[in-house]
């Protein structure tokens, strides 16, 4: 097997797997049947670790995706491979864009890590490739946005909370679990969380404005332009939908893909027009502002693993913006 892994320093976040624990995946996903010719790992991902493979007797090649050992998650970002492979039947919507789970074990008997195979999605990242179509077409990539996030929003849930659990009787439940989890990830990295259990604190004292949120909906979790794939087409046209790892139930003003979508006033402004205009009560801007507290933490906990101490740095200076707000 011509085995292609990224190289990585030994304090990567992302740690590699052997050729022959690759092998042993094939085997128990395929049978003896199936040789894998190749298996090159691709470098776009912050997360788990994900293999292109070729195998003899397939049309083409699948992708293989490794979750981090259990040990190096965050309880906040727990099991999120698991918690992908609950929303499946959720993306009805979608379907034709998503991949096909083809495989999928949480034994962690091969590698001590759970992983999943998947269909393989033609197109090109939208990161590499919207930027070689002239801006006034961008315009059309942010309304079709605006129609895959509608579409996954409609979709009515059980309960509170992520996908796959635990799940609350309350939105206010939900989001205060959250923000607890995300507190403690930062305190357990040596960063300062007092501002996030600041937000709790606010949150629980005023948990009714987020209670009336009484329907849970399906939220994408981090939908956006680096979850996308394009087709080859002379305007940029969504030809898939890559890691829905994070969905949850609850708010749909809660998701990253409306934080995006409200960003900036610049192509992405087309998103609206298809998703339909939000609200903009006093309520909304309340919850509104925790949801940016949740973000932040989260986005906190990604630069700490990152290596990127300027851009931890620079949550604290937009979080402290939020609780002045939010008091």
């Amino acid at each position: 097997m011509d085995f292609r892994p990224v190289p990585r320093a030994p304090e990567a976040f992302q740690q590699p797997v052997t050729a022959k624990d690759i092998e042993a995946i094939a085997l128990r996903s395929f049978g003896r049947t199936v040789r894998v010719i190749s298996a090159v790992e691709l470098g776009g991902g912050m997360y788990n670790n994900t293999y292109r493979l070729v195998a003899e007797g397939f049309d083409g090649p699948v992708i293989l995706r490794i979750a981090p050992a259990p040990e190096r998650q965050f309880a906040s970002e727990h099991e999120l491979m698991r918690n992908e492979y609950a929303t499946v039947p959720f993306l009805a919507p979608i379907a034709d864009l998503v991949p096909r789970v083809l495989a999928a074990d949480w034994s962690q008997e091969i590698t001590g890590r759970d992983w999943m195979v998947q269909s393989h999605l033609n197109g090109t990242p939208a990161p590499d490739r919207l930027g070689d179509y002239p801006r006034h077409l961008w315009h059309g990539f942010f309304a079709q946005l605006g129609t895959i996030t509608k579409s996954i929003h409609a979709v009515a849930g059980p309960r509170f909370g992520p996908v796959a659990g635990p799940g609350y009787a309350t939105w206010s439940e939900a989001v205060l679990a959250s923000l607890s989890a995300i507190a403690d990830d930062v305190s357990r990295v040596g960063l300062d969380a007092m501002d996030v259990r600041k937000v709790a604190a606010l949150t629980a004292e005023h948990h009714k404005v987020l209670d009336e949120i009484t329907e849970p909906r399906l939220l994408t979790g981090d939908l956006w332009t680096v979850n996308t794939m394009l087709a080859a087409a002379p305007t940029p046209v969504i030809s898939g939908v890559l890691d829905l790892d994070r969905t949850l139930w609850g708010d749909p003003a809660a998701d990253w893909t409306i934080r995006m979508a409200s960003a900036k006033p610049d192509e992405r402004t087309a998103f609206w027009e298809t998703y339909g205009p939000h609200a903009a009560t006093a309520a909304d801007t309340w919850r509104a502002l925790v949801y940016e507290a949740r973000h932040l933490g989260a986005i906190r906990l990604e630069r700490h693993r990152l290596h990127n101490p300027s851009g931890v740095d620079d949550t604290y200076t937009s979080m402290a913006a939020v609780v002045a707000q939010l008091i």
